[in-house]
């Protein structure tokens, strides 16, 4: 792996809620509490032991219960998991001075979306090709999610969902206000509204981010653009960067957005702002359905899940996936062969992902889900009880039209995110800076960074 590897991970934080896409808590005894482990109870003499590190607790949870699950349909390779959960930065640190080292990685470790490309640098990578293990799963998996995972054909990361990109609309704030969602079917006549909502209400309509890249990165893969150049060279300050970014910038000026606390939908600040209505829509990865039951319980009945706003009728991709984590497997690892098996059926397999659904509120990577309403339509189901719309019929919607930047998969990304999240975005929407003066001097910046 290259040198810089390290130096990446160490100076790219995170932005914001992209390392939140499968995020959460959940109950542990105290001992576990101190130590962040935790192992399975599995009885019998022939069980392998996997090591997995993970940096979000419910993760844990889920793959404990899915590997019960492994251990009853094959009682012949029963597995133990021995699970470490870390603080984000420091368990990625870890990972990349183990795999320098060769010494001290586990079996399986989940990697987050904006550091897989760090991981992805140079030509050994020290990740398992799992292309064998998910060929079962592949016609029913979307494809724009493991090709976050892959370089040159081959697949290192098995997705945990699909983080398709929805607006959430609180239809009692807008009606309120006069504004039927249902007729936003354009970022036109979302503009439109919001002005409207403002003038009416005096109240944010929705955020101009200044600390993730949701709506960004949405408008961005419609119109097919990228920050990249086809060839892989920086290019973030080329011409549908700077039209989108100014459209942002026109619909705060005309009061249809405005900047928040947090500086996104998807925070602590923020969640206070949307329960007590002085925020009405977020255009967010589904998982935020996650966020509303935690952090929005008084708006349980209130919340529609629609298809974002497009550009117009003929935009090839609609909606794109936000957020994630890749599940990899440690290609020296003396158990990589069935830590494979088993991690594909934990994270790709039908059954799976029913429960991807019914536990985490995360769109399942397999879409066979999708279409099986006495799963996705239960009426005993918290996500379907607390929306007002049939959560999966927008995911149905836009089903053939989710598409993906293809700077995700690249080296530069996290850096890319992390100069737009901190700098370039409150340059624009807090500072009122030029557009095109903000993303000149991204690319400056990150043309300095690359060339070090």
């Amino acid at each position: 792996m290259k040198k810089k590897l390290l130096s990446m991970l160490l100076c790219t934080a995170m932005a914001g809620g992209l390392l939140t896409g499968c995020g959460g808590k959940s109950g542990s005894d105290e001992a576990e509490k101190q130590t962040g482990k935790r192992e399975m109870e599995v009885e019998g003499e022939d069980v392998t032991e996997i090591n997995v590190w993970t940096f979000v607790e419910n993760h844990q949870d889920f793959y404990t219960n899915m590997a019960e699950k492994w251990n009853e349909q094959n009682p012949d390779k029963k597995v133990k998991l021995v699970l470490s959960n870390m603080a984000y930065e420091d368990m990625h640190n870890k990972l990349s001075l183990a795999l320098e080292s060769g010494e001290g990685a586990p079996d399986v470790v989940d990697i987050e979306l904006n550091k897989f490309p760090a991981f992805m640098a140079g030509s050994d990578v020290g990740l398992m090709d799992l292309a064998e293990y998910i060929e079962p799963y592949k016609d029913l998996v979307v494809q724009s999610r493991l090709d976050l995972y892959s370089k040159d054909g081959k697949y290192y990361g098995l997705p945990t969902h699909v983080g398709t990109t929805v607006a959430f609309y609180n239809t009692e704030l807008l009606e309120g206000a006069g504004i039927d969602y249902t007729a936003i079917k354009t970022w036109d006549d979302f503009k439109e509204a919001g002005i409207k909502y403002k003038e009416e209400t005096g109240k944010t309509f929705a955020p101009a981010e200044t600390s993730a890249l949701w709506t960004l990165n949405l408008m961005l893969a419609q119109k097919g653009g990228d920050y990249l150049t086809e060839d892989g060279k920086l290019d973030v300050n080329n011409d549908v960067i700077v039209e989108c970014l100014q459209y942002i910038k026109d619909m705060q000026k005309e009061g249809a957005l405005d900047t928040i606390a947090g500086g996104q939908p998807d925070n602590e600040e923020a969640y206070p702002l949307y329960n007590s209505g002085e925020v009405a829509v977020a255009i967010m990865p589904f998982w935020q359905t996650s966020r509303y039951l935690s952090y929005m319980t008084d708006l349980e009945g209130k919340v529609a899940i629609a298809a974002p706003p497009v550009w117009g009728n003929g935009d090839k991709v609609k909606t794109i996936g936000g957020g994630g984590t890749g599940t990899a497997v440690i290609e020296s690892s003396k158990n990589a062969e069935l830590a494979a098996e088993v991690f594909a059926f934990i994270k790709l397999s039908e059954e799976a992902n029913v429960e991807v659904w019914n536990v985490l509120g995360f769109d399942p990577v397999n879409t066979e889900v999708w279409t099986d309403t006495a799963v996705t339509e239960n009426p005993d189901n918290q996500f379907v009880k607390y929306f007002n719309t049939k959560p999966f019929d927008p995911l149905l919607e836009l089903q053939d039209g989710i598409g993906l930047l293809p700077c995700y998969t690249a080296e530069q990304w996290p850096s890319i995110n992390n100069v737009f999240c901190n700098q370039t975005l409150n340059d624009i929407f807090e500072s009122d800076r030029d557009v095109k003066e903000a993303v000149d001097e991204a690319q400056e910046t990150l043309q300095n960074e690359f060339s070090e």
